[in-house]
C-alpha cells in the first residue's frame, strides 16, 4: 500500500484532482481510495471512502467552544490528530494499494501545525509521497511562482517525503504560458531571466537569493502539468508516482 498527500493552497485544484486521480487509477484497475482530511469543506467531487467530516463536525466544534469559522478549524486540525488510529483503522479494512488523501483547503493547517506531520506519520508505516499543487493561475507571475517554491520547500521541511510539483488547473492557460512555467522549473536561467524581465528592487534580489538557496539544497521542482478537469497529466504524473513509490511497477498488481 502507497499513501499519496495533495496539498497546496486554497483553490488549487487539490479535491478535484484527488477525484480525478482516483478515477484515472480505477480505469486502470488500480485499488485506489480516497480519504477527506477537510473537515470544513461542504461540497467535494468525489465521495470520500473515508470522511473526516463523520468524526469531526465543525459546526459542533464552533458551538462548544464558542469560536468561529478560523479559530474552529485550528481546534479541528488537532482534533484530527486524535482520530488517526480510527483513520488508520478504516484504511486498512479498505485493503486499497493506493490511498489519496485530500488534505485541508488550508494548508497551512495540515502542514504548519503539530498534528499534521504527526497525523502522516502515524497512519501507516507504509511507502507515502506527496503531491505538491501550484496553481497554474496563481503561477504565471514569477513572483508567485517563487513564492510557491518558498512554500513547498518549507512542506518538505515539515514531512522529508518523497515530493511531486504538479502544475494544477493548466487548462485555464494557454499551451504556451503553460510551457513557459514548466520551463522555469526545470531550468534555472529561464527563472532568473523571468525575474530579471519582471521584478525589481527588493522583490528581484530576494526572489534571487530564495531560487539560489532552494538549487543549493538539491531540491527538484521540475513541474507536471495536470488537469483535474481534463485529465491532462495524469498518465505523467501516476508514472512517476509509480517509479518513485513502487519502482516503476504497477500499484495493483
Amino acid at each position: 500500500m502507497v499513501v499519496i498527500f495533495l496539498i497546496g493552497t486554497a483553490g488549487s485544484g487539490k479535491s478535484l484532482l484527488t477525484a480525478s486521480l482516483n478515477d484515472w487509477l480505477r480505469v486502470g484497475k488500480q485499488k485506489s481510495i480516497t480519504v477527506n482530511l477537510d473537515p470544513g469543506v461542504t461540497n467535494l467531487p468525489y465521495a470520500p471512502d473515508i470522511d473526516i467530516r463523520n468524526k469531526v463536525n465543525l459546526d459542533q466544534i464552533m458551538q462548544d467552544y464558542k469560536l468561529g469559522p478560523n479559530g474552529a478549524l485550528v481546534l479541528a486540525a488537532d482534533l484530527i490528530a486524535e482520530e488517526t488510529q480510527s483513520i488508520a483503522a478504516e484504511i486498512e479494512d479498505l485493503q486499497s494499494d493506493v490511498v489519496l488523501v485530500d488534505t485541508p483547503g488550508q494548508m497551512e493547517l495540515f502542514a504548519f501545525r503539530a498534528s499534521g506531520p504527526y497525523i502522516a506519520n502515524e497512519l501507516t508505516d507504509q511507502q507515502k509521497a506527496i503531491v505538491y499543487l501550484f496553481d497554474a493561475v496563481f503561477s504565471f507571475n514569477p513572483l508567485n511562482y517563487i513564492s510557491n517554491m518558498f512554500l513547498s520547500a518549507a512542506v518538505y521541511n515539515r514531512f522529508y517525503f518523497p515530493q511531486l510539483h504538479a502544475l494544477s488547473k493548466c487548462d485555464l492557460l494557454p499551451e504556451e504560458e503553460t510551457k513557459r512555467i514548466v520551463s522555469w522549473s526545470s531550468d534555472p536561467d529561464a527563472l532568473e531571466s523571468a525575474i530579471d524581465e519582471k521584478l525589481t528592487g527588493t522583490r528581484r534580489l530576494l526572489s534571487l537569493d530564495i531560487i539560489r538557496a532552494i538549487h543549493r539544497l538539491g531540491l527538484e521542482f521540475e513541474l507536471i502539468p495536470v488537469s483535474g478537469k481534463t485529465n491532462e497529466g495524469l498518465i505523467n504524473l501516476s508514472s512517476v508516482l509509480e517509479r518513485i513509490l513502487v519502482g516503476g511497477e504497477k500499484f495493483t498488481m
